[in-house]
């Protein structure tokens, strides 16, 4: 009788319990992060600066001659009046029409500086969407559950937070050792601007000369995170350690046009219809980059004990994972590139052939992936080589920043102290920052906004019932009063 059968079983056995064994011991890396320090934050004042600050629109428009700049004044003299020490102690500067550099000058000379980012603009409220708010888009209404408005999560409650902060330190007599940056653009949701406020005011710091120790930026939040059976009562908190491009190209077919009587077989809309099928059908391959590894990781270490079976096996199970991944858009961003074809334009009129029809694509690169890559691979999968492309937008992605830097350890740490039972992982953000401009500068950029909100809630950034919950100001205050004790010194 052969007993290759009972030596493959016990071969099977052996695996089985070395699996079992190693999932047991794969549990969350101990650290010791010290005990949380108490800073004092006076809760209902934050809230009142929220509110108003909130209340003024200082909306931006790719078209610069929308844009009411008399509202930025109005929100830089809000400021002056909600934190006169600030414009005391710190030195201001207004870059371009309305961006701000606050410089805290610290004891030390030989250490780099700190800067920590927020912008001040907001996007606009959708067209005939005005009555769907609970309240008025720019009420700052606070109800005693949640402050109202637009950029209540997307990002004056940051900007906001980090003055009532800075503002706090300097009244308990608070000196860092380090140069402190407070660094606030006018025009980030304005996608790419060619020439931002952000980009002003690094080329401004890069002229003096400038190099920063660690930018801080607004990011990923505080998730609170209950699968039963596996991820049981966990927060999630992703802190950014790049960012993906932004593209915008159009794609135009050219035809002879006509009347609509006699049409060809295919119209320039028709023969566009297979370029969108090219690009639909031949998406970037898909990457499992370090960050992924990390971010599952991380998340593995945590479940409970069935679940680390599979997590602590994720090295041999990488094929199926990324498979599984570029199934769920949620997901399937994280490991490529991602096409969306987002606009179409034809003929003026329903009885008129197009003679140029065009449709404008929308792709975010992974870091690594450049415009240029993106251009080449339209040319590649399109079948139809009379195309023209036209890039209209375009940023590149953004460089990693490590997880062994000074700046990464303290935003873990101090999350910890906060909740020792906190997942902290390194992510990719998939919208834009402010952040991106300052490689030039730093190469510690970090994206993080120290706020407990659910996924629901934040769903509701830049749409209808835009609000942050009252009980997130005070603690996210009391983040960055730690983060810069913590960052500013040597």
């Amino acid at each position: 009788m052969s007993i290759v059968p009972y030596a493959v079983l016990g071969a099977a056995g052996v695996a089985a319990a070395a699996t079992a064994i190693k999932a047991a011991k794969f549990v969350p890396k101990k650290r010791d992060v010290g005990p949380l320090t108490e800073e004092n934050v006076d809760a209902k004042r934050c809230q009142e600066h929220l509110s108003k600050a909130i209340s003024i629109p200082t909306i931006s428009y790719p078209d610069k001659e929308k844009i009411d700049f008399s509202q930025f004044d109005k929100f830089h003299a809000f400021l002056e009046e909600a934190f006169p020490l600030i414009h005391k102690n710190l030195k201001k500067e207004v870059i371009q029409e309305a961006s701000l550099i606050f410089h805290w000058k610290g004891t030390r000379d030989d250490l780099e500086p700190i800067a920590l980012l927020a912008h001040q603009d907001v996007v606009p409220i959708s067209e005939g969407t005005e009555q769907d708010w609970t309240y008025a888009p720019f009420s700052g209404h606070n109800d005693g559950e949640f402050i109202w408005g637009r950029g209540a999560l997307d990002m004056k409650n940051h900007l906001i937070a980090v003055m009532d902060a800075v503002e706090t330190l300097l009244e308990e007599g608070f000196q860092p050792e380090r140069d402190v940056y407070l660094l606030f653009g006018q025009d980030e949701e304005v996608v790419a601007s060619e020439d931002g406020g952000a980009k002003n005011i690094m080329r401004t710091l890069k002229e003096r000369g400038i190099h920063l120790d660690s930018v801080l930026d607004e990011g990923g939040a505080i998730i609170p995170v209950n699968l039963k059976g596996i991820l049981n009562n966990k927060e999630l908190i992703g802190v950014g350690i790049a960012e993906k491009g932004y593209t915008d190209i159009e794609i135009t077919v050219n035809a002879k046009g006509g009347h609509s009587s006699q049409p060809p077989v295919h119209s320039g809309l028709g023969e566009l219809a297979n370029v969108i099928k090219d690009l639909e059908d031949n998406q970037f391959k898909a990457e499992l980059m370090p960050f992924v590894k990390d971010l599952f990781s991380n998340i593995g270490r945590s479940c409970t004990y069935p679940a680390r079976l599979l997590t602590c096996n994720l090295d041999y199970l990488q094929p199926v994972l990324k498979f599984g991944m570029t199934k769920i858009p949620f997901t399937a961003c994280l490991v490529r590139t991602t096409t969306a074809v987002t606009m179409a334009q034809g003929s003026p009129a329903a009885n008129v052939l197009p003679q140029k029809s065009s449709i404008t694509v929308n792709f975010r690169q992974m870091p690594g992936t450049t415009v240029q890559d993106v251009v080449d691979h339209i040319r590649k999968v399109c079948r139809n080589k009379d195309i023209e492309i036209k890039v209209l937008k375009a940023k590149e992605a953004s460089k990693f920043s490590p997880t062994d830097s000074r700046a990464f350890k303290i935003i873990e740490e101090l999350c910890m102290q906060e909740n020792k039972d906190s997942i902290v992982a390194p992510y990719l953000v998939m919208g834009g920052t402010d952040a991106c401009y300052y490689e030039p500068i730093c190469e510690n950029i970090y994206r993080y906004a120290p706020y407990k909100v659910s996924v629901a809630l934040l769903r509701c950034t830049h749409g209808t019932n835009e609000r942050i919950p009252v009980e997130a100001v005070a603690p996210g205050v009391a983040f960055f009063k730690r983060y810069i004790r913590r960052a500013s010194a040597e």
